[in-house]
């Protein structure tokens, strides 16, 4: 059986990549190959070799791997998942843990021991101590080996609540035991650590969908199905500290709209691929719909030009994407370094990459499920469920194989086994060139709770020869509670800015109980934030939350002329300024700087205004009339009134301050500002003779959903759009067409939605006038990273402002729009955009 269906294998392999393949639509049926034969299937980048660590029997249905400190492997085994078209099998506890050991040293496993079975659908992992944080069966326990066999002898419930949502593709998952030393999940907004004996339960910002990664300096690495590659810009839990502004940026950025997929094979199995554009002409998929579990590679196995790199694995396309990542400031920004080709992909449809992980000797390691069906059973379409019956991808289930790719003519390196160590040998760990080394001497040294090591972890974190020692030593004295006043004060000096980060990080804890150092840290900070490089000044602005008012008015008001136009540092400023906006705006409308006029000042001002009204202070949104209450009214003035306007038209927002009588703002006649909008503002305010009413807003033919999505979406456009379309909507020259009375933007939603999810080329003609470069850029780019629902906002805004006046745009639509354009990777043109959108009107059935 394995024989037959490799010589199938072999026929298409002899094809050249990306050829035309024959249909193998009927006659491919689809059955294992054994792992001896399934190695002859692979295509690997040149220079790399790829061997075999463990198969079934010893795992079945592996989907999460990571090693301890005697660099045992720990397999989660999900074997009830999608075990036959029904799902039958997915609320049976056969999941279990397992660990793998290899005897002789020669990178296969040799004995598996069972941790834990019984276990309903498991699908995270975080080791600690001698035990494993598992997820499982919609819960987080926490389990402990008291007597070293390598099972477990209790499992205690911790958190009730996670994973909450039972459908596996979106339910919280992975684990990734940060820097911070906290663990994280992907697809959760929960993260937890031990501290003084007792475990911690925090929320944080929600991220990704299956599988999470951190890079050298602990910035979290995750991804989406359809989107490959996704990261944080600024540390967990800084940017969204101010429950008055949502931020528009640093959490969730996508490193790359580059969503191409070169596979080898067909991929007929797929849940869309009865859709056009979501395969090619041979049945390979165009691009990624399965992206998962992103893997950044940090050894100095492979060669130098790798480090760093994440690879991203795509097990719906049978490959193993590379990305090379480039900093640029405090941005990240990935390529594909050899586009048409993978770095590893598959002739076997049975290939299913769904984890990786980077091991104590440096080589990439990589999870194949080896599973017929990937798709879960709540989203399978009929034609889903056809393919995989035609192809017997429902037979022959609980297999699976674990894979170990290294270049070739690799030298065995000796691994120590860090578990193993003394103190003083884990503390030089901290300064080794590989990641997983610190990474995991950091954490078995916090766990020993040994305040012992105190005195040589603040040694090496101020003098340590290597900077990311002097960086894990700062968080391991964090984590055993350790950090002191003299440590900061010489890593604030550090001469690496990785560290004078993490130096200012850790002050704030300090200084929010201890005035004398609050007090030192903002002298600190005052003589740094006018020549800090971009990233030390990117956390200035974070840690200048912690400060009293005067100061650190002055500091963001620094910041902010130095890197004001950068959305980030909008963002960053305002988190360190709740129920503080409006008395940093009137702060900064005294200062002579801001005077003149700029984009980026007119879009703060904005954010600052509508972060004053969701603060709901009476008395600060009375104060916003009389700030604005000059004369002459300039443009700091007619920015905060279009921010008022704006937020009068969620519904929550009417009648926020009751007044005495009508205030005299509103009987001046010099305000350059269209009736309706003016009649917006008023709408905030209630006074004797006058009661606000909703339908005086713009778009007052949307419903309350509507209204908020269009007051939601303002902001969303000034960080993501005025730049190129104008705060008003009349386009910048040189940039982009305008959205005002443009057919583009109130005629057909999908249209409109299409352009934002791959974006539009060449000339365009808008309200009878024809755009070209150089008058406007050739290109407006894909803004595919995007999620759902901040695309949804920002269409229903375009769409009822500056007269427009159209229809709402929900997630929904966006959603189904994205999918149904699955294979759409280069902008469209408008002349085939509106083609398509005829054809799709066309393809619609007609009333009876």
């Amino acid at each position: 059986m394995y024989r037959v269906a490799f010589a199938f294998i072999c026929f298409i392999g002899l094809v050249a990549c990306r050829q035309e393949l024959p249909d193998f639509s009927k006659e491919l049926v689809s059955v294992p190959l054994s792992p001896e034969d399934q190695l002859r299937t692979f295509q690997l980048e040149k220079g790399f070799e790829i061997e075999l660590v463990a198969s079934e029997p010893m795992v079945q249905d592996p989907i999460l791997i990571t090693f301890d400190g005697h660099n045992r492997l720990w397999v989660v085994e999900m074997r009830g998942y999608m075990s036959n078209l029904e799902g039958t099998e997915e609320k049976s506890p056969i999941g279990r843990i397992s660990v793998l050991e290899d005897l002789d040293g020669d990178g296969l496993m040799d004995k598996s021991t069972i941790y834990l079975d019984s276990l309903v659908m498991p699908r995270a992992i975080g080791l600690f101590k001698n035990g494993a944080l598992i997820a499982e069966n919609n819960a987080l326990w926490i389990s402990y080996d008291s007597d070293g066999d390598l099972k477990a002898d209790s499992k205690e419930l911790l958190d009730s609540t996670y994973a909450a949502n039972g459908v596996p593709e979106h339910s919280d998952n992975g684990f990734v035991r940060n820097v911070d030393n906290w663990y994280y999940s992907a697809k959760s907004r929960l993260r937890y650590r031990f501290q003084n004996g007792t475990w911690l339960r925090d929320s944080t910002e929600f991220r990704g969908q299956w599988g999470i990664s951190q890079d050298d300096q602990g910035r979290l690495i995750y991804n989406y199905n359809w989107s490959q590659l996704h990261g944080d810009l600024v540390p967990a839990n800084f940017l969204y500290r101010n429950a008055n502004h949502k931020p528009n940026s640093g959490i969730d950025h996508g490193l790359t709209i580059d969503r191409r997929i070169y596979p080898i094979r067909p991929n007929l199995a797929v849940n869309r691929g009865y859709i056009p554009g979501t395969l090619d002409s041979a049945g390979r998929l165009l691009e990624f719909t399965s992206a998962c579990s992103p893997v950044v590679y940090r050894s100095t196995l492979f060669p130098e030009e790798y480090r760093g790199n994440i690879f991203v694995m795509e097990n719906a396309g049978n490959l193993v994407k590379r990305n090379v990542v480039t900093q640029k400031g405090w941005l990240l920004e990935a390529h594909d370094p050899n586009p048409g080709e993978e770095f590893l992909s598959s002739y076997d449809e049975r290939f299913r990459p769904v984890h990786g992980t980077v091991g104590p000797d440096g080589a990439l390691y990589i999870v194949d499920m080896y599973h017929g069906i990937v798709q879960h059973g709540s989203y399978m379409t009929p034609y889903l469920k056809e393919q995989t019956q035609s192809r017997q991808l429902d037979q022959y289930v609980h297999m699976g194989r674990i894979w170990r790719v290294v270049p070739k003519r690799t030298k065995t390196r000796e691994i120590p086994k860090l578990a193993e160590m003394s103190p003083n040998q884990l503390l030089e760990m901290l300064s080794h060139p590989d990641g997983w080394q610190r990474d995991m001497a950091q954490r078995l040294l916090v766990e020993s709770g040994d305040q012992n090591l105190v005195p040589r972890l603040r040694e090496l974190a101020t003098n340590g020869s290597a900077a990311l020692g002097r960086f894990h030593a700062l968080w391991t004295l964090e984590g055993l509670g350790a950090i002191d006043e003299a440590t900061l004060r010489s890593s604030l000096n550090d001469n690496d800015p990785l560290v004078v980060q993490t130096a200012l990080r850790l002050s704030e804890a300090i200084a929010s109980n201890n005035p004398e150092w609050k007090s030192e840290l903002g002298g600190t900070m005052k003589k740094m934030f006018p020549a800090a490089a971009d990233v030390v000044a990117l956390q200035l602005a974070l840690t200048a939350g912690v400060l009293d008012f005067d100061l650190k008015s002055e500091i963001l008001a620094g910041l902010f002329d130095r890197f004001g136009h950068q959305p980030l540092m909008q963002d960053a400023i305002l988190s360190s300024l709740e129920g503080q906006e409006f008395s940093f705006l009137a702060y900064l409308f005294s200062q002579e700087s801001w005077m003149e006029s700029l984009p980026h000042k007119e879009i703060f001002v904005e954010m600052l205004t509508t972060a004053t009204i969701k603060n709901r202070n009476p008395l600060e949104i009375k104060g916003l009339l009389a700030l604005a209450d000059k004369s002459p009214i300039t443009w700091r003035e007619m920015s905060m009134l279009q921010a008022m306007a704006v937020q009068a038209g969620d519904p929550n927002n009417l009648a926020l301050v009751e007044l005495p009588q009508r205030p005299d703002f509103f009987k001046r006649k010099d305000i350059e500002l269209e009736p309706e909008k003016i009649e917006m503002v008023k709408s905030l305010y209630e006074w004797p003779g006058y009661k606000a009413t909703p339908n005086i807003t713009s778009g007052q033919h949307l419903d309350e959903n509507g209204r908020k999505l269009f007051a939601q979406g303002r902001q969303k456009y000034l960080t993501a759009c005025a730049g190129c379309h104008g705060s008003n909507g009349k386009g910048v020259a040189r940039m982009g067409p305008p959205l005002a009375a443009s057919e583009w933007v109130v005629g057909d939603e999908k249209r409109l939605a299409l352009i934002i999810l791959h974006g539009i080329e060449g000339p365009i003609e808008v309200a009878g006038k024809k755009y070209d470069a150089p008058e406007i850029l050739p290109v407006m780019p894909a803004h595919s990273t995007m999620d759902d629902a901040s695309i949804a906002a920002i269409l229903t805004y375009i769409r009822n402002e500056w007269g427009n006046q159209a229809g709402a745009i929900t997630g929904r639509v966006v959603s189904s729009t994205r999918h149904t354009s699955q294979g759409r990777v280069y902008p469209w043109s408008a002349a085939e955009l509106n083609k398509h959108i005829e054809s799709l009107s066309e393809s619609k059935p007609s009333n009876p």
